[in-house]
């Protein structure tokens, strides 16, 4: 009974737990409408009864009617009949406490109607009206208005966000979503996460400090403020928020950048008020923004024409909300970005964000950790090696690969297979990076020729080179939007010389140069490989300082201020030099590719011989047509994935030459001669 009174609201809207009770605009409707079903239903309580036209005639002849009201517009006769005559017209059961009563009856015509009670004598009153319903008539005088209120408080809630509660009463209020320590939603631990182990370093630490705060207080040290976590997408930054979330035992506030944002101005600011205002009572905590460059980019860099700009206003508070006049202490705020680039400065300052951790694409350590998290749920076969995987994914990020484990198993189970085997895995990589085969689609043996002849360049350019990243496979079935691909594993090189850009720009360009060696025309399939040499000379002349006449000089801006500029940091003397020796590079590996192809023009004949007969082509192809590569190395070897060419590398030569940096190169780097 005490609980019941507890939680019974008082007369100002408060209940025993000292929460407010909100009413809700729903009643308002409820109310509205039981009141109209009421009114239209229920009336008066007056005895009715519908009878025949024949009855009722009897009933005029006998005066049981002291008034009778026709309707013209119904064809329709509501006669009220006299006290004296009740008893005689309604029996017991349809008798009502009302000593009133109303007979009806249909009509066949108003002027039929009104002779036959002339006929008949009746000496009471007769009436002619128009009746309309009482619902009809409210919903003609009141729909408009109605509905006007209606759709404003449809809008009004969809712009608050749907809120339930509220509406646009709501519109500034945070819409962080709250974990707790019991929450049951998030699951995910720092076990769950593999790789970046110098970044989970450093949440783990902020989650130590707020498990156990004295171990640093005791020497002094104060918990960073922010943490902004930076990095491509899908490397892991949401997911080791989520692992915070899972591994802290505070209050964890997570919401998106762009929930701050709204049409309505100042709202922005008012939810990063009401944010913090619900941290610091739950303090110690954590607050975590998501995709936070939707309302950090920098101040005054916006294309906005000087027009207001509500994610400025709502910068300014996170600022000052962060670290202004006021403290707030005890909450620990957290972000991720992949474009740290334009945030603003004042965001990035210690004090606000004193960490920036960064998290990159795993390396080839870390693909084979992210593999095996990945893996955990498959029925994998025998024949899966995971550093054989980790070694076809270069470049490929954490969500990268969490889709080639789920692409590889919907690729099985297409097949009918009980478990996922290699190849599998194999094909879910060429379905990501290249799209999907079509092996439908309708291409001339003109144009298969001319594929496999711009593919086989490729290959062969890259096969005897030095610096071109190791070939795959070549293949002429068409995938996604291109007709034929050349799949390279590239070296997960820390820097890049000169020489390794022009061999590479040389491979690229190989397959414009075989058809022009080989046709005579060239054709536009090699769009992409062009657009990727031009971008690429451009870098080296006016970003590297790989040029002869422009040399040690980059015009490139890592800082972004020029980004919406109209001018360019250099003249129009050097624009015309960039452009010139980015053509010279481009020609000049162009003519090589031509030369090489010439002079190697029978082994180029009978590759793409085999291609056009086989459409797909492996290493082991290339090799029985060139020969071994010159410049073999120990990736080339594990590429074939053979117990033969693992038992050539020995333990004692592994670790000697890796001892020895001078006699690895000595031994695997070939003369300029060769």
């Amino acid at each position: 009974m005490e609980k019941d009174k507890k939680n019974k609201p008082d007369l100002f809207g408060k209940n025993g737990n000292g929460k407010i009770f909100k009413p809700n605009l729903n009643w308002l409707f409820a109310i509205i409408f039981f009141v109209l079903i009421a009114v239209n239903f229920l009336g008066d309580d007056v005895n009715t009864k519908t009878v025949s036209y024949s009855q009722f005639e009897q009933y005029i002849s006998t005066n049981a009617f002291e008034k009778v009201t026709i309707v013209t517009n119904k064809n329709l006769v509501k006669a009220d009949v006299r006290k004296e005559a009740i008893q005689t017209i309604f029996n017991k059961k349809e008798l009502k406490s009302s000593q009133k009563g109303v007979v009806e009856t249909n009509i066949p015509s108003v002027d039929e109607t009104s002779k036959m009670l002339k006929e008949r004598g009746f000496k009471g009153d007769v009436k002619y009206a128009e009746e309309n319903d009482l619902f009809q008539t409210i919903l003609i005088s009141f729909g408009p208005i109605i509905l006007l209120v209606v759709l404003w408080v449809f809008l009004m809630r969809r712009m608050g966000g749907g809120s339930g509660g509220g509406g646009v009463f709501s519109v500034g209020k945070s819409k962080a979503q709250l974990f707790d320590k019991n929450s049951t939603t998030i699951k995910i631990t720092f076990k769950d996460v593999a790789g970046l182990a110098e970044a989970k370093q450093e949440i783990e630490e902020i989650v130590s400090f707020l498990k156990n705060p004295s171990k640093y207080t005791e020497l002094g040290g104060k918990i960073p403020k922010g943490a902004l976590l930076v990095g491509p997408p899908g490397t892991g930054k949401t997911l080791l928020a989520k692992a915070v979330a899972g591994e802290a035992d505070v209050p964890f506030f997570s919401m998106s950048g762009s929930d701050f944002v709204e049409m309505f101005v100042g709202v922005g600011a008012s939810r990063v008020r009401d944010l913090f205002r619900q941290a610091k009572e739950k303090a110690p905590c954590i607050i975590f923004i998501d995709e936070i460059d939707a309302v950090g980019r920098a101040r005054g860099k916006n294309p906005n024409m000087g027009a207001n700009d509500e994610r400025e206003n709502t910068l300014n508070q996170l600022l000052t909300e962060m670290d202004g006049f006021g403290t707030n202490s005890g909450v620990i705020i957290l972000a991720a970005t992949n474009r740290a680039d334009i945030l603003d400065k004042a965001l990035l300052r210690a004090g606000r964000f004193d960490r920036q951790i960064h998290v990159g694409l795993p390396d080839i350590q870390e693909r084979k950790e992210i593999f095996n998290v990945h893996l955990r749920p498959l029925k994998i076969g025998t024949d899966l090696d995971v550093d054989f995987l980790a070694k076809q994914t270069p470049g490929f990020s954490g969500a990268d690969i969490a889709n080639v484990c789920n692409e590889s198993a919907l690729i099985a189970a297409r097949k009918n297979k009980s478990v996922v085997e290699k190849q599998d895995f194999l094909d879910a990589v060429d379905r990501i990076v290249g799209g999907l085969e079509k092996r439908t689609k309708i291409i001339t043996t003109g144009e298969k020729k001319s594929i496999a002849y711009h593919e086989a360049g490729h290959a062969t350019i890259s096969w005897l080179i030095e610096y071109a990243a190791p070939l795959v496979k070549v293949t002429i079935v068409p995938r996604g939007e291109a007709l034929g691909a050349a799949w390279y594993l590239p070296e997960e090189r820390v820097l890049t010389n000169r020489e390794h850009m022009l061999d590479e720009m040389c491979a690229t360009l190989g397959g414009r140069a075989a058809e022009e060696v080989f046709f005579g025309t060239p054709s536009t399939g090699a769009i992409s490989d062009l657009e990727r040499v031009t971008k690429r000379a451009y870098a080296m002349v006016a970003f590297f300082g790989m040029s002869k006449e422009i040399s040690n000089i980059s015009f490139y801006d890592s800082s972004g201020a020029n980004e919406y500029g109209f001018t360019k940091p250099y003249s129009e003397k050097t624009a015309e030099l960039i452009d010139s020796e980015a053509k010279k590079i481009v020609q000049e590996q162009y003519e090589r590719a031509k030369k090489i192809l010439i002079d190697h023009r029978k082994e180029h004949n009978e590759l793409a011989g085999l291609l056009i007969e086989k459409e797909v082509i492996f290493i082991e192809d290339l090799e029985r047509v060139f020969g071994k590569r010159p410049w073999t190395s120990r990736a080339d070897e594990l590429l074939l994935d053979s117990e033969e060419s693992e038992k050539k590398i020995k333990p004692e030569e592994e670790t000697t030459n890796l001892e020895n940096p001078e006699l690895e190169n000595t031994e695997t780097e070939p003369s300029a001669e060769a």
